[in-house]
């Protein structure tokens, strides 16, 4: 068995970012939309920077618009990550996109992505939980809207909160009222820094809003106290090596601290992030990280291990992913 075919978990993908360019197409084809503008010549994603990203993301999303859309994505995507070796996946869901922040309409949302959900498991075997997320760059009002539509349908499906977006936009600390709502109501919490936004915000997301997890988080390394301090608060960070290097943040993947961060005693994961925008999903990530760091079978493990303890879901399930872990 080599790295790529070993059981793997991933806590950090995008519902909407995940979806397969031909279905978006298909959809837009559907509905008379023209995304022509978004696509390269060869049907995959295009775009120029991290900005840009985010507008083609948005207008990828913009065809995505009936619970019955999410249910073909959601089938799409667990396809696609089953075909991967993937066993338990977190993927983030934003009420902004399913239902526009309304509480009624993100049920049925909800509702259709958690019956295709359950369908996939029961084909594949593939567990997916949902973190309802929040859009940095449309501001705490409408943060507070996704935190209540995400603390109206807390349990053992949708188990977490988190916010994404442009980090150049507003402090952490803005959005504090939406996150103490959700932990309120249970939700375990995480929240991209480090990314863009340098080491400075992943210390605003731990101080201000007290997450267990961090999005990207990268960019601590640059902060050699941060570093022991994350390592020492056990906070676990959502690493997703391909995108950073397609978003310019490192050169290639051999330059990416991830390693550096590991010896540290920071408690790292990896994922995909968008994987049909950033050309890679967790087979190339694994096989990335084995060229660049000669990474083996039992450090594979141990970071999918790392990853099941850092899962935001039920005990009775986490216990199902670690007895796949450790059977392989």
């Amino acid at each position: 068995m080599t790295v790529a075919d070993l059981p793997k978990v991933e806590l950090h993908l995008h519902h909407e970012g995940a979806a397969p360019p031909d279905l978006i197409r298909q959809l837009a084809f559907e509905k008379k939309v023209d995304l022509a503008g978004i696509f390269r010549p060869d049907g995959s994603y295009g775009f120029r920077d991290f900005v840009h990203f985010l507008s083609v993301y948005e207008a990828a999303t913009s065809v995505l618009k009936t619970p019955e859309d999410y249910g073909r994505l959601t089938t799409a995507v667990l396809e696609q990550s089953a075909a991967n070796n993937v066993i338990y996946c977190e993927t983030f869901l934003s009420p902004d996109f399913c239902g526009g922040g309304d509480v009624s309409a993100w049920r049925e949302y909800l509702h259709a992505i958690r019956e295709a959900a359950e369908a996939a498991e029961a084909r594949y075997g593939i567990i997916l939980r949902g973190i309802v997320t929040c859009v940095r760059h449309f501001g705490p009002e409408a943060a507070k809207s996704s935190a209540l539509c995400a603390a109206e349908t807390a349990g053992d499906w949708i188990t977490g909160f988190g916010m994404g977006g442009d980090e150049g936009k507003g402090h952490q600390g803005d959005f504090a009222y939406a996150f103490d709502m959700a932990r309120e109501a249970g939700l375990k919490l995480t929240t991209h820094a480090g990314e863009f936004g340098g080491p400075d915000s992943v210390r605003e997301a731990i101080n201000d809003l007290n997450v267990v997890r961090i999005g990207h988080g990268v960019r601590a390394i640059e902060d050699a106290a941060l570093v022991r301090e994350l390592a020492d608060r056990q906070i676990t960070l959502e690493v997703c090596p391909g995108s950073n290097v397609v978003l310019g943040l490192y050169p290639n993947i051999a330059a990416h601290p991830i390693q550096t961060l590991r010896d540290a005693g920071v408690k790292v994961t990896v994922s995909t992030d968008d994987p049909p925008f950033f050309g890679t999903n967790m087979r190339r990530e694994y096989e990335m990280l084995e060229a660049a760091f000669g990474w083996q079978a039992d450090d594979f493990t141990q970071l999918n291990t790392t990853a099941a303890h850092a899962a935001f879901c039920d005990e009775d399930t986490r216990a199902r992913v670690l007895k796949t872990l450790e059977s392989t």
